[in-house]
Order: structure tokens, then sequence, then C-alpha cells
């Protein structure tokens, strides 16, 4: 019975340890909690330690890919945007439970963590209670609607998972391609997509 749980974790850090806005992880864990029957409060905790984990690993790589890929102004303006996330103490934390209570892709947030190095301690927390709270809800409802599995799995590919990858793509865009310094110093908004190296 271990391994039902090991395989929930797994699916979570795969899910999470990426930087493409792939579907939210609390989709692996109703998914195994349908299959295995396995109790929700477990998948929950287990799912959500390994969303934790995936998107420590992801904040840890991040900045080694994105030196390859990206120019050095854009890694720059990248990192001034963490920087003030993470300058920021008690309204960063309720920006980030807030961010991750809504059903948005929590990859900006990592990504621009990760170019930034901000500190584990600075981000997770409030990570971890926005995700049991989030995943909670959504694995709960899940359970919920184990009834009808079929109905469940052909809703994973619907228009509002499009609409969801669509808003994670536009997230990392605006992240990418915004010129962050200029907006957060000087108050004036620019595009800039001459990001590449």
């Amino acid at each position: 019975m271990w391994w039902q749980y090991f395989i929930v974790f797994l699916g979570a850090v795969l899910m999470d340890i990426t930087p493409l806005p792939l579907p939210p992880a609390f989709t692996i864990m109703i998914l195994f909690q349908i299959m295995f029957g396995l109790p929700v409060w477990p998948v929950i905790i287990v799912g959500v330690a390994g969303s934790v984990l995936g998107r420590g690993i992801l904040s840890s790589y991040i900045p080694k890919i994105s030196d390859r890929i990206f120019n050095q102004r854009e890694t720059e303006d990248i990192r001034f945007l963490g920087k003030k996330l993470d300058s920021n103490g008690w309204k960063s934390q309720l920006f980030i439970l807030f961010y991750t209570l809504m059903p948005l892709p929590s990859t900006p947030l990592f990504i621009a963590g990760g170019i930034a190095r901000m500190k584990w301690i600075n981000i997770i927390p409030a990570f971890c209670i926005g995700k049991l709270t989030s995943d909670a809800i959504a694995v709960t409802m899940g359970k919920y609607a184990a009834e009808n599995t079929e109905t469940i799995l052909r809703g994973m590919v619907s228009v509002k998972s499009f609409i969801a990858l669509g808003l994670g793509l536009l997230f990392i865009a605006g992240l990418l391609f915004i010129d962050w310094r200029a907006l957060l110093q000087d108050k004036k908004f620019r595009i800039r997509f001459n990001i590449w190296r």
C-alpha cells in the first residue's frame, strides 16, 4: 500500500518539476486517489509534499537554464522582480498565499523565485498553506465525483483545462516579455521580445 502513496508523491513531483505549465498536480492526486481507492487526506499531504519538492527542484535548476536560454538583460529583469518579491516580507508571503489559492499555475512564481535565487524559506511556507488548502478542496471534490470517473477523465481535457494552459503560458510570457524593471522603478510599461541569447 505504501507504493501507491509513493506513486502519488512521484506524480506530483513530476508535474511540478517542469517549467512548462502542465496540468496542476491535484489532477494526478485525484486520478490516483480514485484508481487506488486511497483516503483523501493522506493523498493530499503526500501530493503537496511532492509538489513542494518539485517546485523546489524547479527553482534550483531554473537559474542555470535561464542563463543559457535568455539574454542577460532578461535574466536581470526577472531577478529584479524576484528580489522585489523576496524583500517585501509579510506582504510577499500574503501575495504568494493568495496566488496559490487562485486557480493559477505556480510555475511563473517559482521561475521568478528561482532566477532571483530567492531563499526557500521566503516562498515555501505560504506556498504550502495555499497549496494544502486549494488541493484539499480539489481532491475532496474529486472524491465526491469519483462515481463519475469517466466524466472526470474527460474533464481533464476540456475547455477549462485549455484556458488554464493558456493562462499559464500568458503568465510566463508576461514574466519574460514585460520589462519589469521599467515598470516597477520608472512606472513605464514596456514589452521586449528580444530576450533570447
